[in-house]
């Protein structure tokens, strides 16, 4: 069975192919290999440098150039031919060598320096700074500018909703007023510290041998200073260089990361599952969409399924993360294999999270608040202003004033007219108690409109 959109195994190939075709270009197969052939070149690039290691042999500026064109016209054709390699080796990173070399035999200088390809270099020195690069394109190119997306978005409700009031819900139950835009403002807060904290996240990656200490380098080239020509290097791929690792980097950049991720993630688990609260309240409308349906029985039904989308996805994504957070930092000794196969799924756990992210901002762009139906049940709600009643009964000193408010209101059907009688009793100044009749459900809101506008 040939692989279509219709045949893949996983949805993110499949169903949600159209939301994740852009993470081929760096978590593919074929990506990968690319990203590990940069690595290679560069690294030779970077041994040309140094004249002591060419043993009088001349590379000119012509030569270099013929290395970059391999990396730049590296095809699907010279993938297969590495995987075919590799059907030999039964080793992915030797196969990419020898077909490197075999690249360069074409080129009568380089041919002459061959042996220095993949010079000191044990797979994970390649593979390291591969998936470094990967993460680090997959979060300036894809992750941020989607969380860009969300965050501008969430900033314009805040100001959009700005003065629709709102009935709170502590423990499900009537309370103390805010706002709808107050309430979006919440989320935007949080999950821009995260989109901050993302930005400043080291990628790190090492260049140093097979245990991390340059002992094939220095048993070669004694006199050369590998320490500072590795940092050089892998800070030269806009990589944080880590010159403390066994045979593998650490990866706890990776779990800093994926950290981070889930922690926005979770932060719009709880978005979502607050908007799709407040659309069973009737709080916000669902634009119709003529050809959508929402149940296969029931015509009248719009679901808020993007909401639950997202939600779904990000849960996926980020078991899977929490999983490589807890794993990848765990290697037993100088190093061993069980990283491997988790390390070949970061792009799997990230396109989870990218179809949350097109899901939510779908659903999003769907909302149409019923601001009629935000005013009608606060108005159904006149005991919540027992709060702002008790509070300045106690500033004039009436004792039991959070009892007496308690025993006219709590499990009771409360209106206007019973809370300005009761108001009308107290024995407070009247300019207080007309103050008092003033508050109303719609407009007890605090701070919660003012404060939005110190939203950067």
């Amino acid at each position: 069975m040939k692989l279509t959109s219709l045949t893949a195994i996983s949805p993110i190939d499949g169903r949600y192919a159209n939301k994740t075709i852009l993470l081929r270009n760096i978590f593919s197969e074929f990506s990968f290999l690319r990203y590990r052939l940069k690595i290679e070149i560069q690294w030779l690039k970077k041994i040309i440098s140094i004249s002591e290691l060419l043993h009088n042999k001349k590379i000119l500026s012509k030569d270099v150039l013929y290395l970059d064109d391999i990396f730049e016209k590296f095809n699907e054709k010279d993938a297969i031919a590495i995987k075919n390699i590799e059907k030999k080796t039964k080793h992915d990173i030797k196969a990419l060598e020898y077909f490197l070399k075999n690249k360069i035999s074409q080129s009568k200088n380089l041919m002459s320096i061959s042996e220095l390809v993949h010079f000191g270099c044990t797979s994970e020195d390649i593979n390291n700074l591969a998936y470094a690069l990967m993460l680090k394109d997959a979060r300036d190119i894809i992750i941020l500018p989607l969380w860009k997306r969300i965050l501008n978005i969430l900033k314009k409700m805040t100001f959009k909703y700005q003065n629709s009031s709102l009935l709170s819900l502590t423990h499900g139950q009537p309370a103390t007023p805010s706002t709808m835009g107050k309430e979006i403002a919440n989320f935007y807060y949080r999950m821009k510290r995260q989109y901050l904290r993302m930005n400043n996240i080291e990628i790190l990656g090492k260049m140093n041998g097979s245990t991390g200490n340059y002992n094939a380098h220095l048993a070669a080239y004694p006199n050369i200073n590998w320490y500072k020509i590795t940092g050089d290097f892998v800070n030269s791929l806009g990589v944080t260089w880590n010159p403390y690792t066994t045979q593998i980097e650490p990866h706890d950049y990776i779990a800093e990361l994926f950290s981070c991720i889930t922690l926005f993630n979770t932060i719009l688990i709880d978005f979502n599952r607050d908007i799709w609260g407040y659309i069973s309240l009737n709080y916000f409308h669902q634009k119709c969409v003529d050809d959508e349906i929402g149940s296969s029985i029931m015509p009248h039904k719009i679901n808020p399924i993007d909401f639950e989308n997202s939600e779904g996805n990000l849960g996926l994504s980020n078991a899977l993360m929490n999983h490589m957070i807890n794993k990848l930092p765990i290697s037993r000794w100088q190093r061993d294999l069980s990283d491997s196969t988790v390390l070949r799924n970061i792009g799997v756990a990230i396109s989870y999270s990218i179809i949350a992210y097109h899901s939510v901002l779908l659903g999003i762009s769907k909302l149409e608040i019923n601001e009629k139906k935000l005013l009608h049940t606060l108005d159904q709600n006149w005991s919540i202003l027992s709060e702002p009643i008790q509070t300045v009964m106690r500033r004039y000193g009436i004792k039991n004033a959070y009892e007496k408010l308690k025993n006219i209101t709590r499990g009771k059907e409360i209106n206007k007219n019973i809370i300005h009688a009761f108001i009308s009793s107290l024995n407070i100044p009247e300019k207080e108690k007309e103050r008092l009749k003033n508050i109303t459900p719609s407009n007890y809101i605090g701070y919660s409109s003012q404060i939005i506008n110190k939203i950067k």
